[in-house]
């Protein structure tokens, strides 16, 4: 049964990489060869793509809030002992909170060795401002003041995911605390949390099709002339993520676990591919949590806390190209940015993606926050937005990354790590 099972995720694995691949063949093929007209644009790409995909995103949106608010409660419930959970709260928090603070400082210091936004058409960034001017951006204030929930209720019907983390964790401690006195709440949870694990299997067994007409659709639209203008901007970008996630992570992981970098990659790579693929946080939980449990023997009392709680506050991605980019407005609107105004933006990008939700390019909206920190025009946002797609894929797969080393260091800190499983993982 074991190798069966086995056997069926590694073909679903391997299934969504070549869709991967595929997609971006088919997306380029329409970009270049297939005439414009209606038959492309409004069938195929517009039509069966956009419908196909869009469906795809909706079908994971639809699970991401019941999955999360019973992953926590389950979590929290699973460790039981407040302190402990208190302990594991704490350390997840602050390994988050310095993983962040530590990308931005990365991505400012990228943008201004590259210098992304020197020389630059300012015509061209006019032209897209409309668009920005329908993004909302949130308060300092209001972002603190969100994550207490008011009415916990349209919390979950609204999916304001701080508020929903929050209102899951003080309910699993006090079932934890109770224990039999609640038993009959404590076997619904579980059993609900198990039929949304189950749910999420399901939709993913569609991921190979919505990831071919996303990326598909992706490409058609774009193809490669948008990223020729906007080339050391996505240079810069991708080149934090890369130091992030390579350098930063994995030497956090050898430093506190004293696991081979190299190998921990291998085999959460199937995971980081589904990110990249779906651009959505949310939508890996259920993956990230068997992974660590199958591959690096990761205990799923630690992960069903950590992972959750990551894919809404650890944006390290985010962070990173909210960095970037402000350096690359800065450069393109001929402003200059003190010591100060860098403090400002690493608090505020920290703050903003701890507010981000782990869906598909809403990085975009917390950007004009960060921007109105330190005084820049937020249609710079405007050109962004053109390639935006297939950055935030990257930096999805670099957020899950840092949410599963985070989870890994966590366990092997409470001793809920089988070490044995890691080293004989395939």
């Amino acid at each position: 049964m074991g190798k069966t099972e086995k056997a069926k995720k590694i073909g679903l694995t391997t299934k969504i990489f070549i869709a991967l691949i595929a997609g971006a063949i088919f997306g380029i093929i329409l970009c270049y060869l297939v005439p414009s007209g209606h038959v492309r644009d409004d069938i195929i790409v517009e039509g069966i793509l956009y419908v196909i995909g869009q469906g795809f995103i909706r079908l994971m949106k639809m699970l991401v809030v019941p999955l999360v608010f019973c992953s926590l409660v389950c979590g929290s419930m699973a460790i039981g002992d407040t302190k402990k959970l208190g302990t594991v709260g704490v350390r997840t928090l602050i390994f988050y909170l310095f993983t962040t603070a530590l990308a931005i400082t990365v991505a400012l210091t990228v943008g201004n060795i590259i210098d992304p936004g020197i020389g630059l058409d300012m015509s061209a960034i006019k032209t897209n401002a409309a668009d920005v001017a329908q993004m909302e951006a949130t308060s300092l204030t209001d972002t603190l003041l969100n994550i207490i929930p008011d009415n916990p209720v349209n919390s979950l019907a609204s999916g304001s995911m701080l508020q929903i983390i929050v209102f899951a964790l003080i309910i699993g401690v006090i079932l934890a605390k109770l224990g039999d006195r609640a038993e009959t709440v404590s076997n619904f949870f579980g059993q609900f949390n198990d039929i949304m694990m189950e749910m999420t299997m399901m939709v993913m067994s569609l991921a190979p099709v919505g990831v071919f007409c996303l990326i598909s659709r992706t490409f058609a639209n774009i193809g490669f002339s948008a990223f020729l203008p906007l080339g050391k901007y996505m240079i810069g970008v991708l080149l934090a993520l890369a130091i992030q996630c390579l350098v930063v992570y994995l030497g956090l992981l050898k430093v506190f676990t004293g696991l081979n970098p190299i190998k921990f990659i291998k085999n959460f790579f199937p995971v980081m591919a589904f990110a990249f693929s779906t651009a959505t946080s949310n939508a890996t939980i259920p993956l990230s949590i068997d992974t660590l449990a199958k591959k690096m023997g990761v205990s799923k009392k630690i992960s069903s806390f950590t992972i959750p709680l990551g894919a809404t506050i650890n944006m390290d991605g985010t962070a990173i190209m909210q960095g970037v980019a402000v350096v690359f407005a800065a450069q393109a609107f001929g402003i200059h940015l003190t010591m100060t105004d860098y403090i400002t933006v690493i608090g505020t990008a920290t703050l903003a993606s701890i507010g981000t939700a782990g869906v598909p390019s809403v990085g975009l909206v917390t950007l004009t926050m960060v921007f109105n920190s330190v005084g820049l025009p937020v249609e710079a946002i405007g050109l962004i937005m053109g390639i935006d797609r297939i950055l935030d894929m990257t930096r999805t797969a670099v957020n899950i990354t840092g949410d599963a080393v985070c989870t890994t260091i966590v366990a092997h800190q409470n001793k809920a790590i089988d070490r044995s499983i890691f080293e004989n993982a395939q």
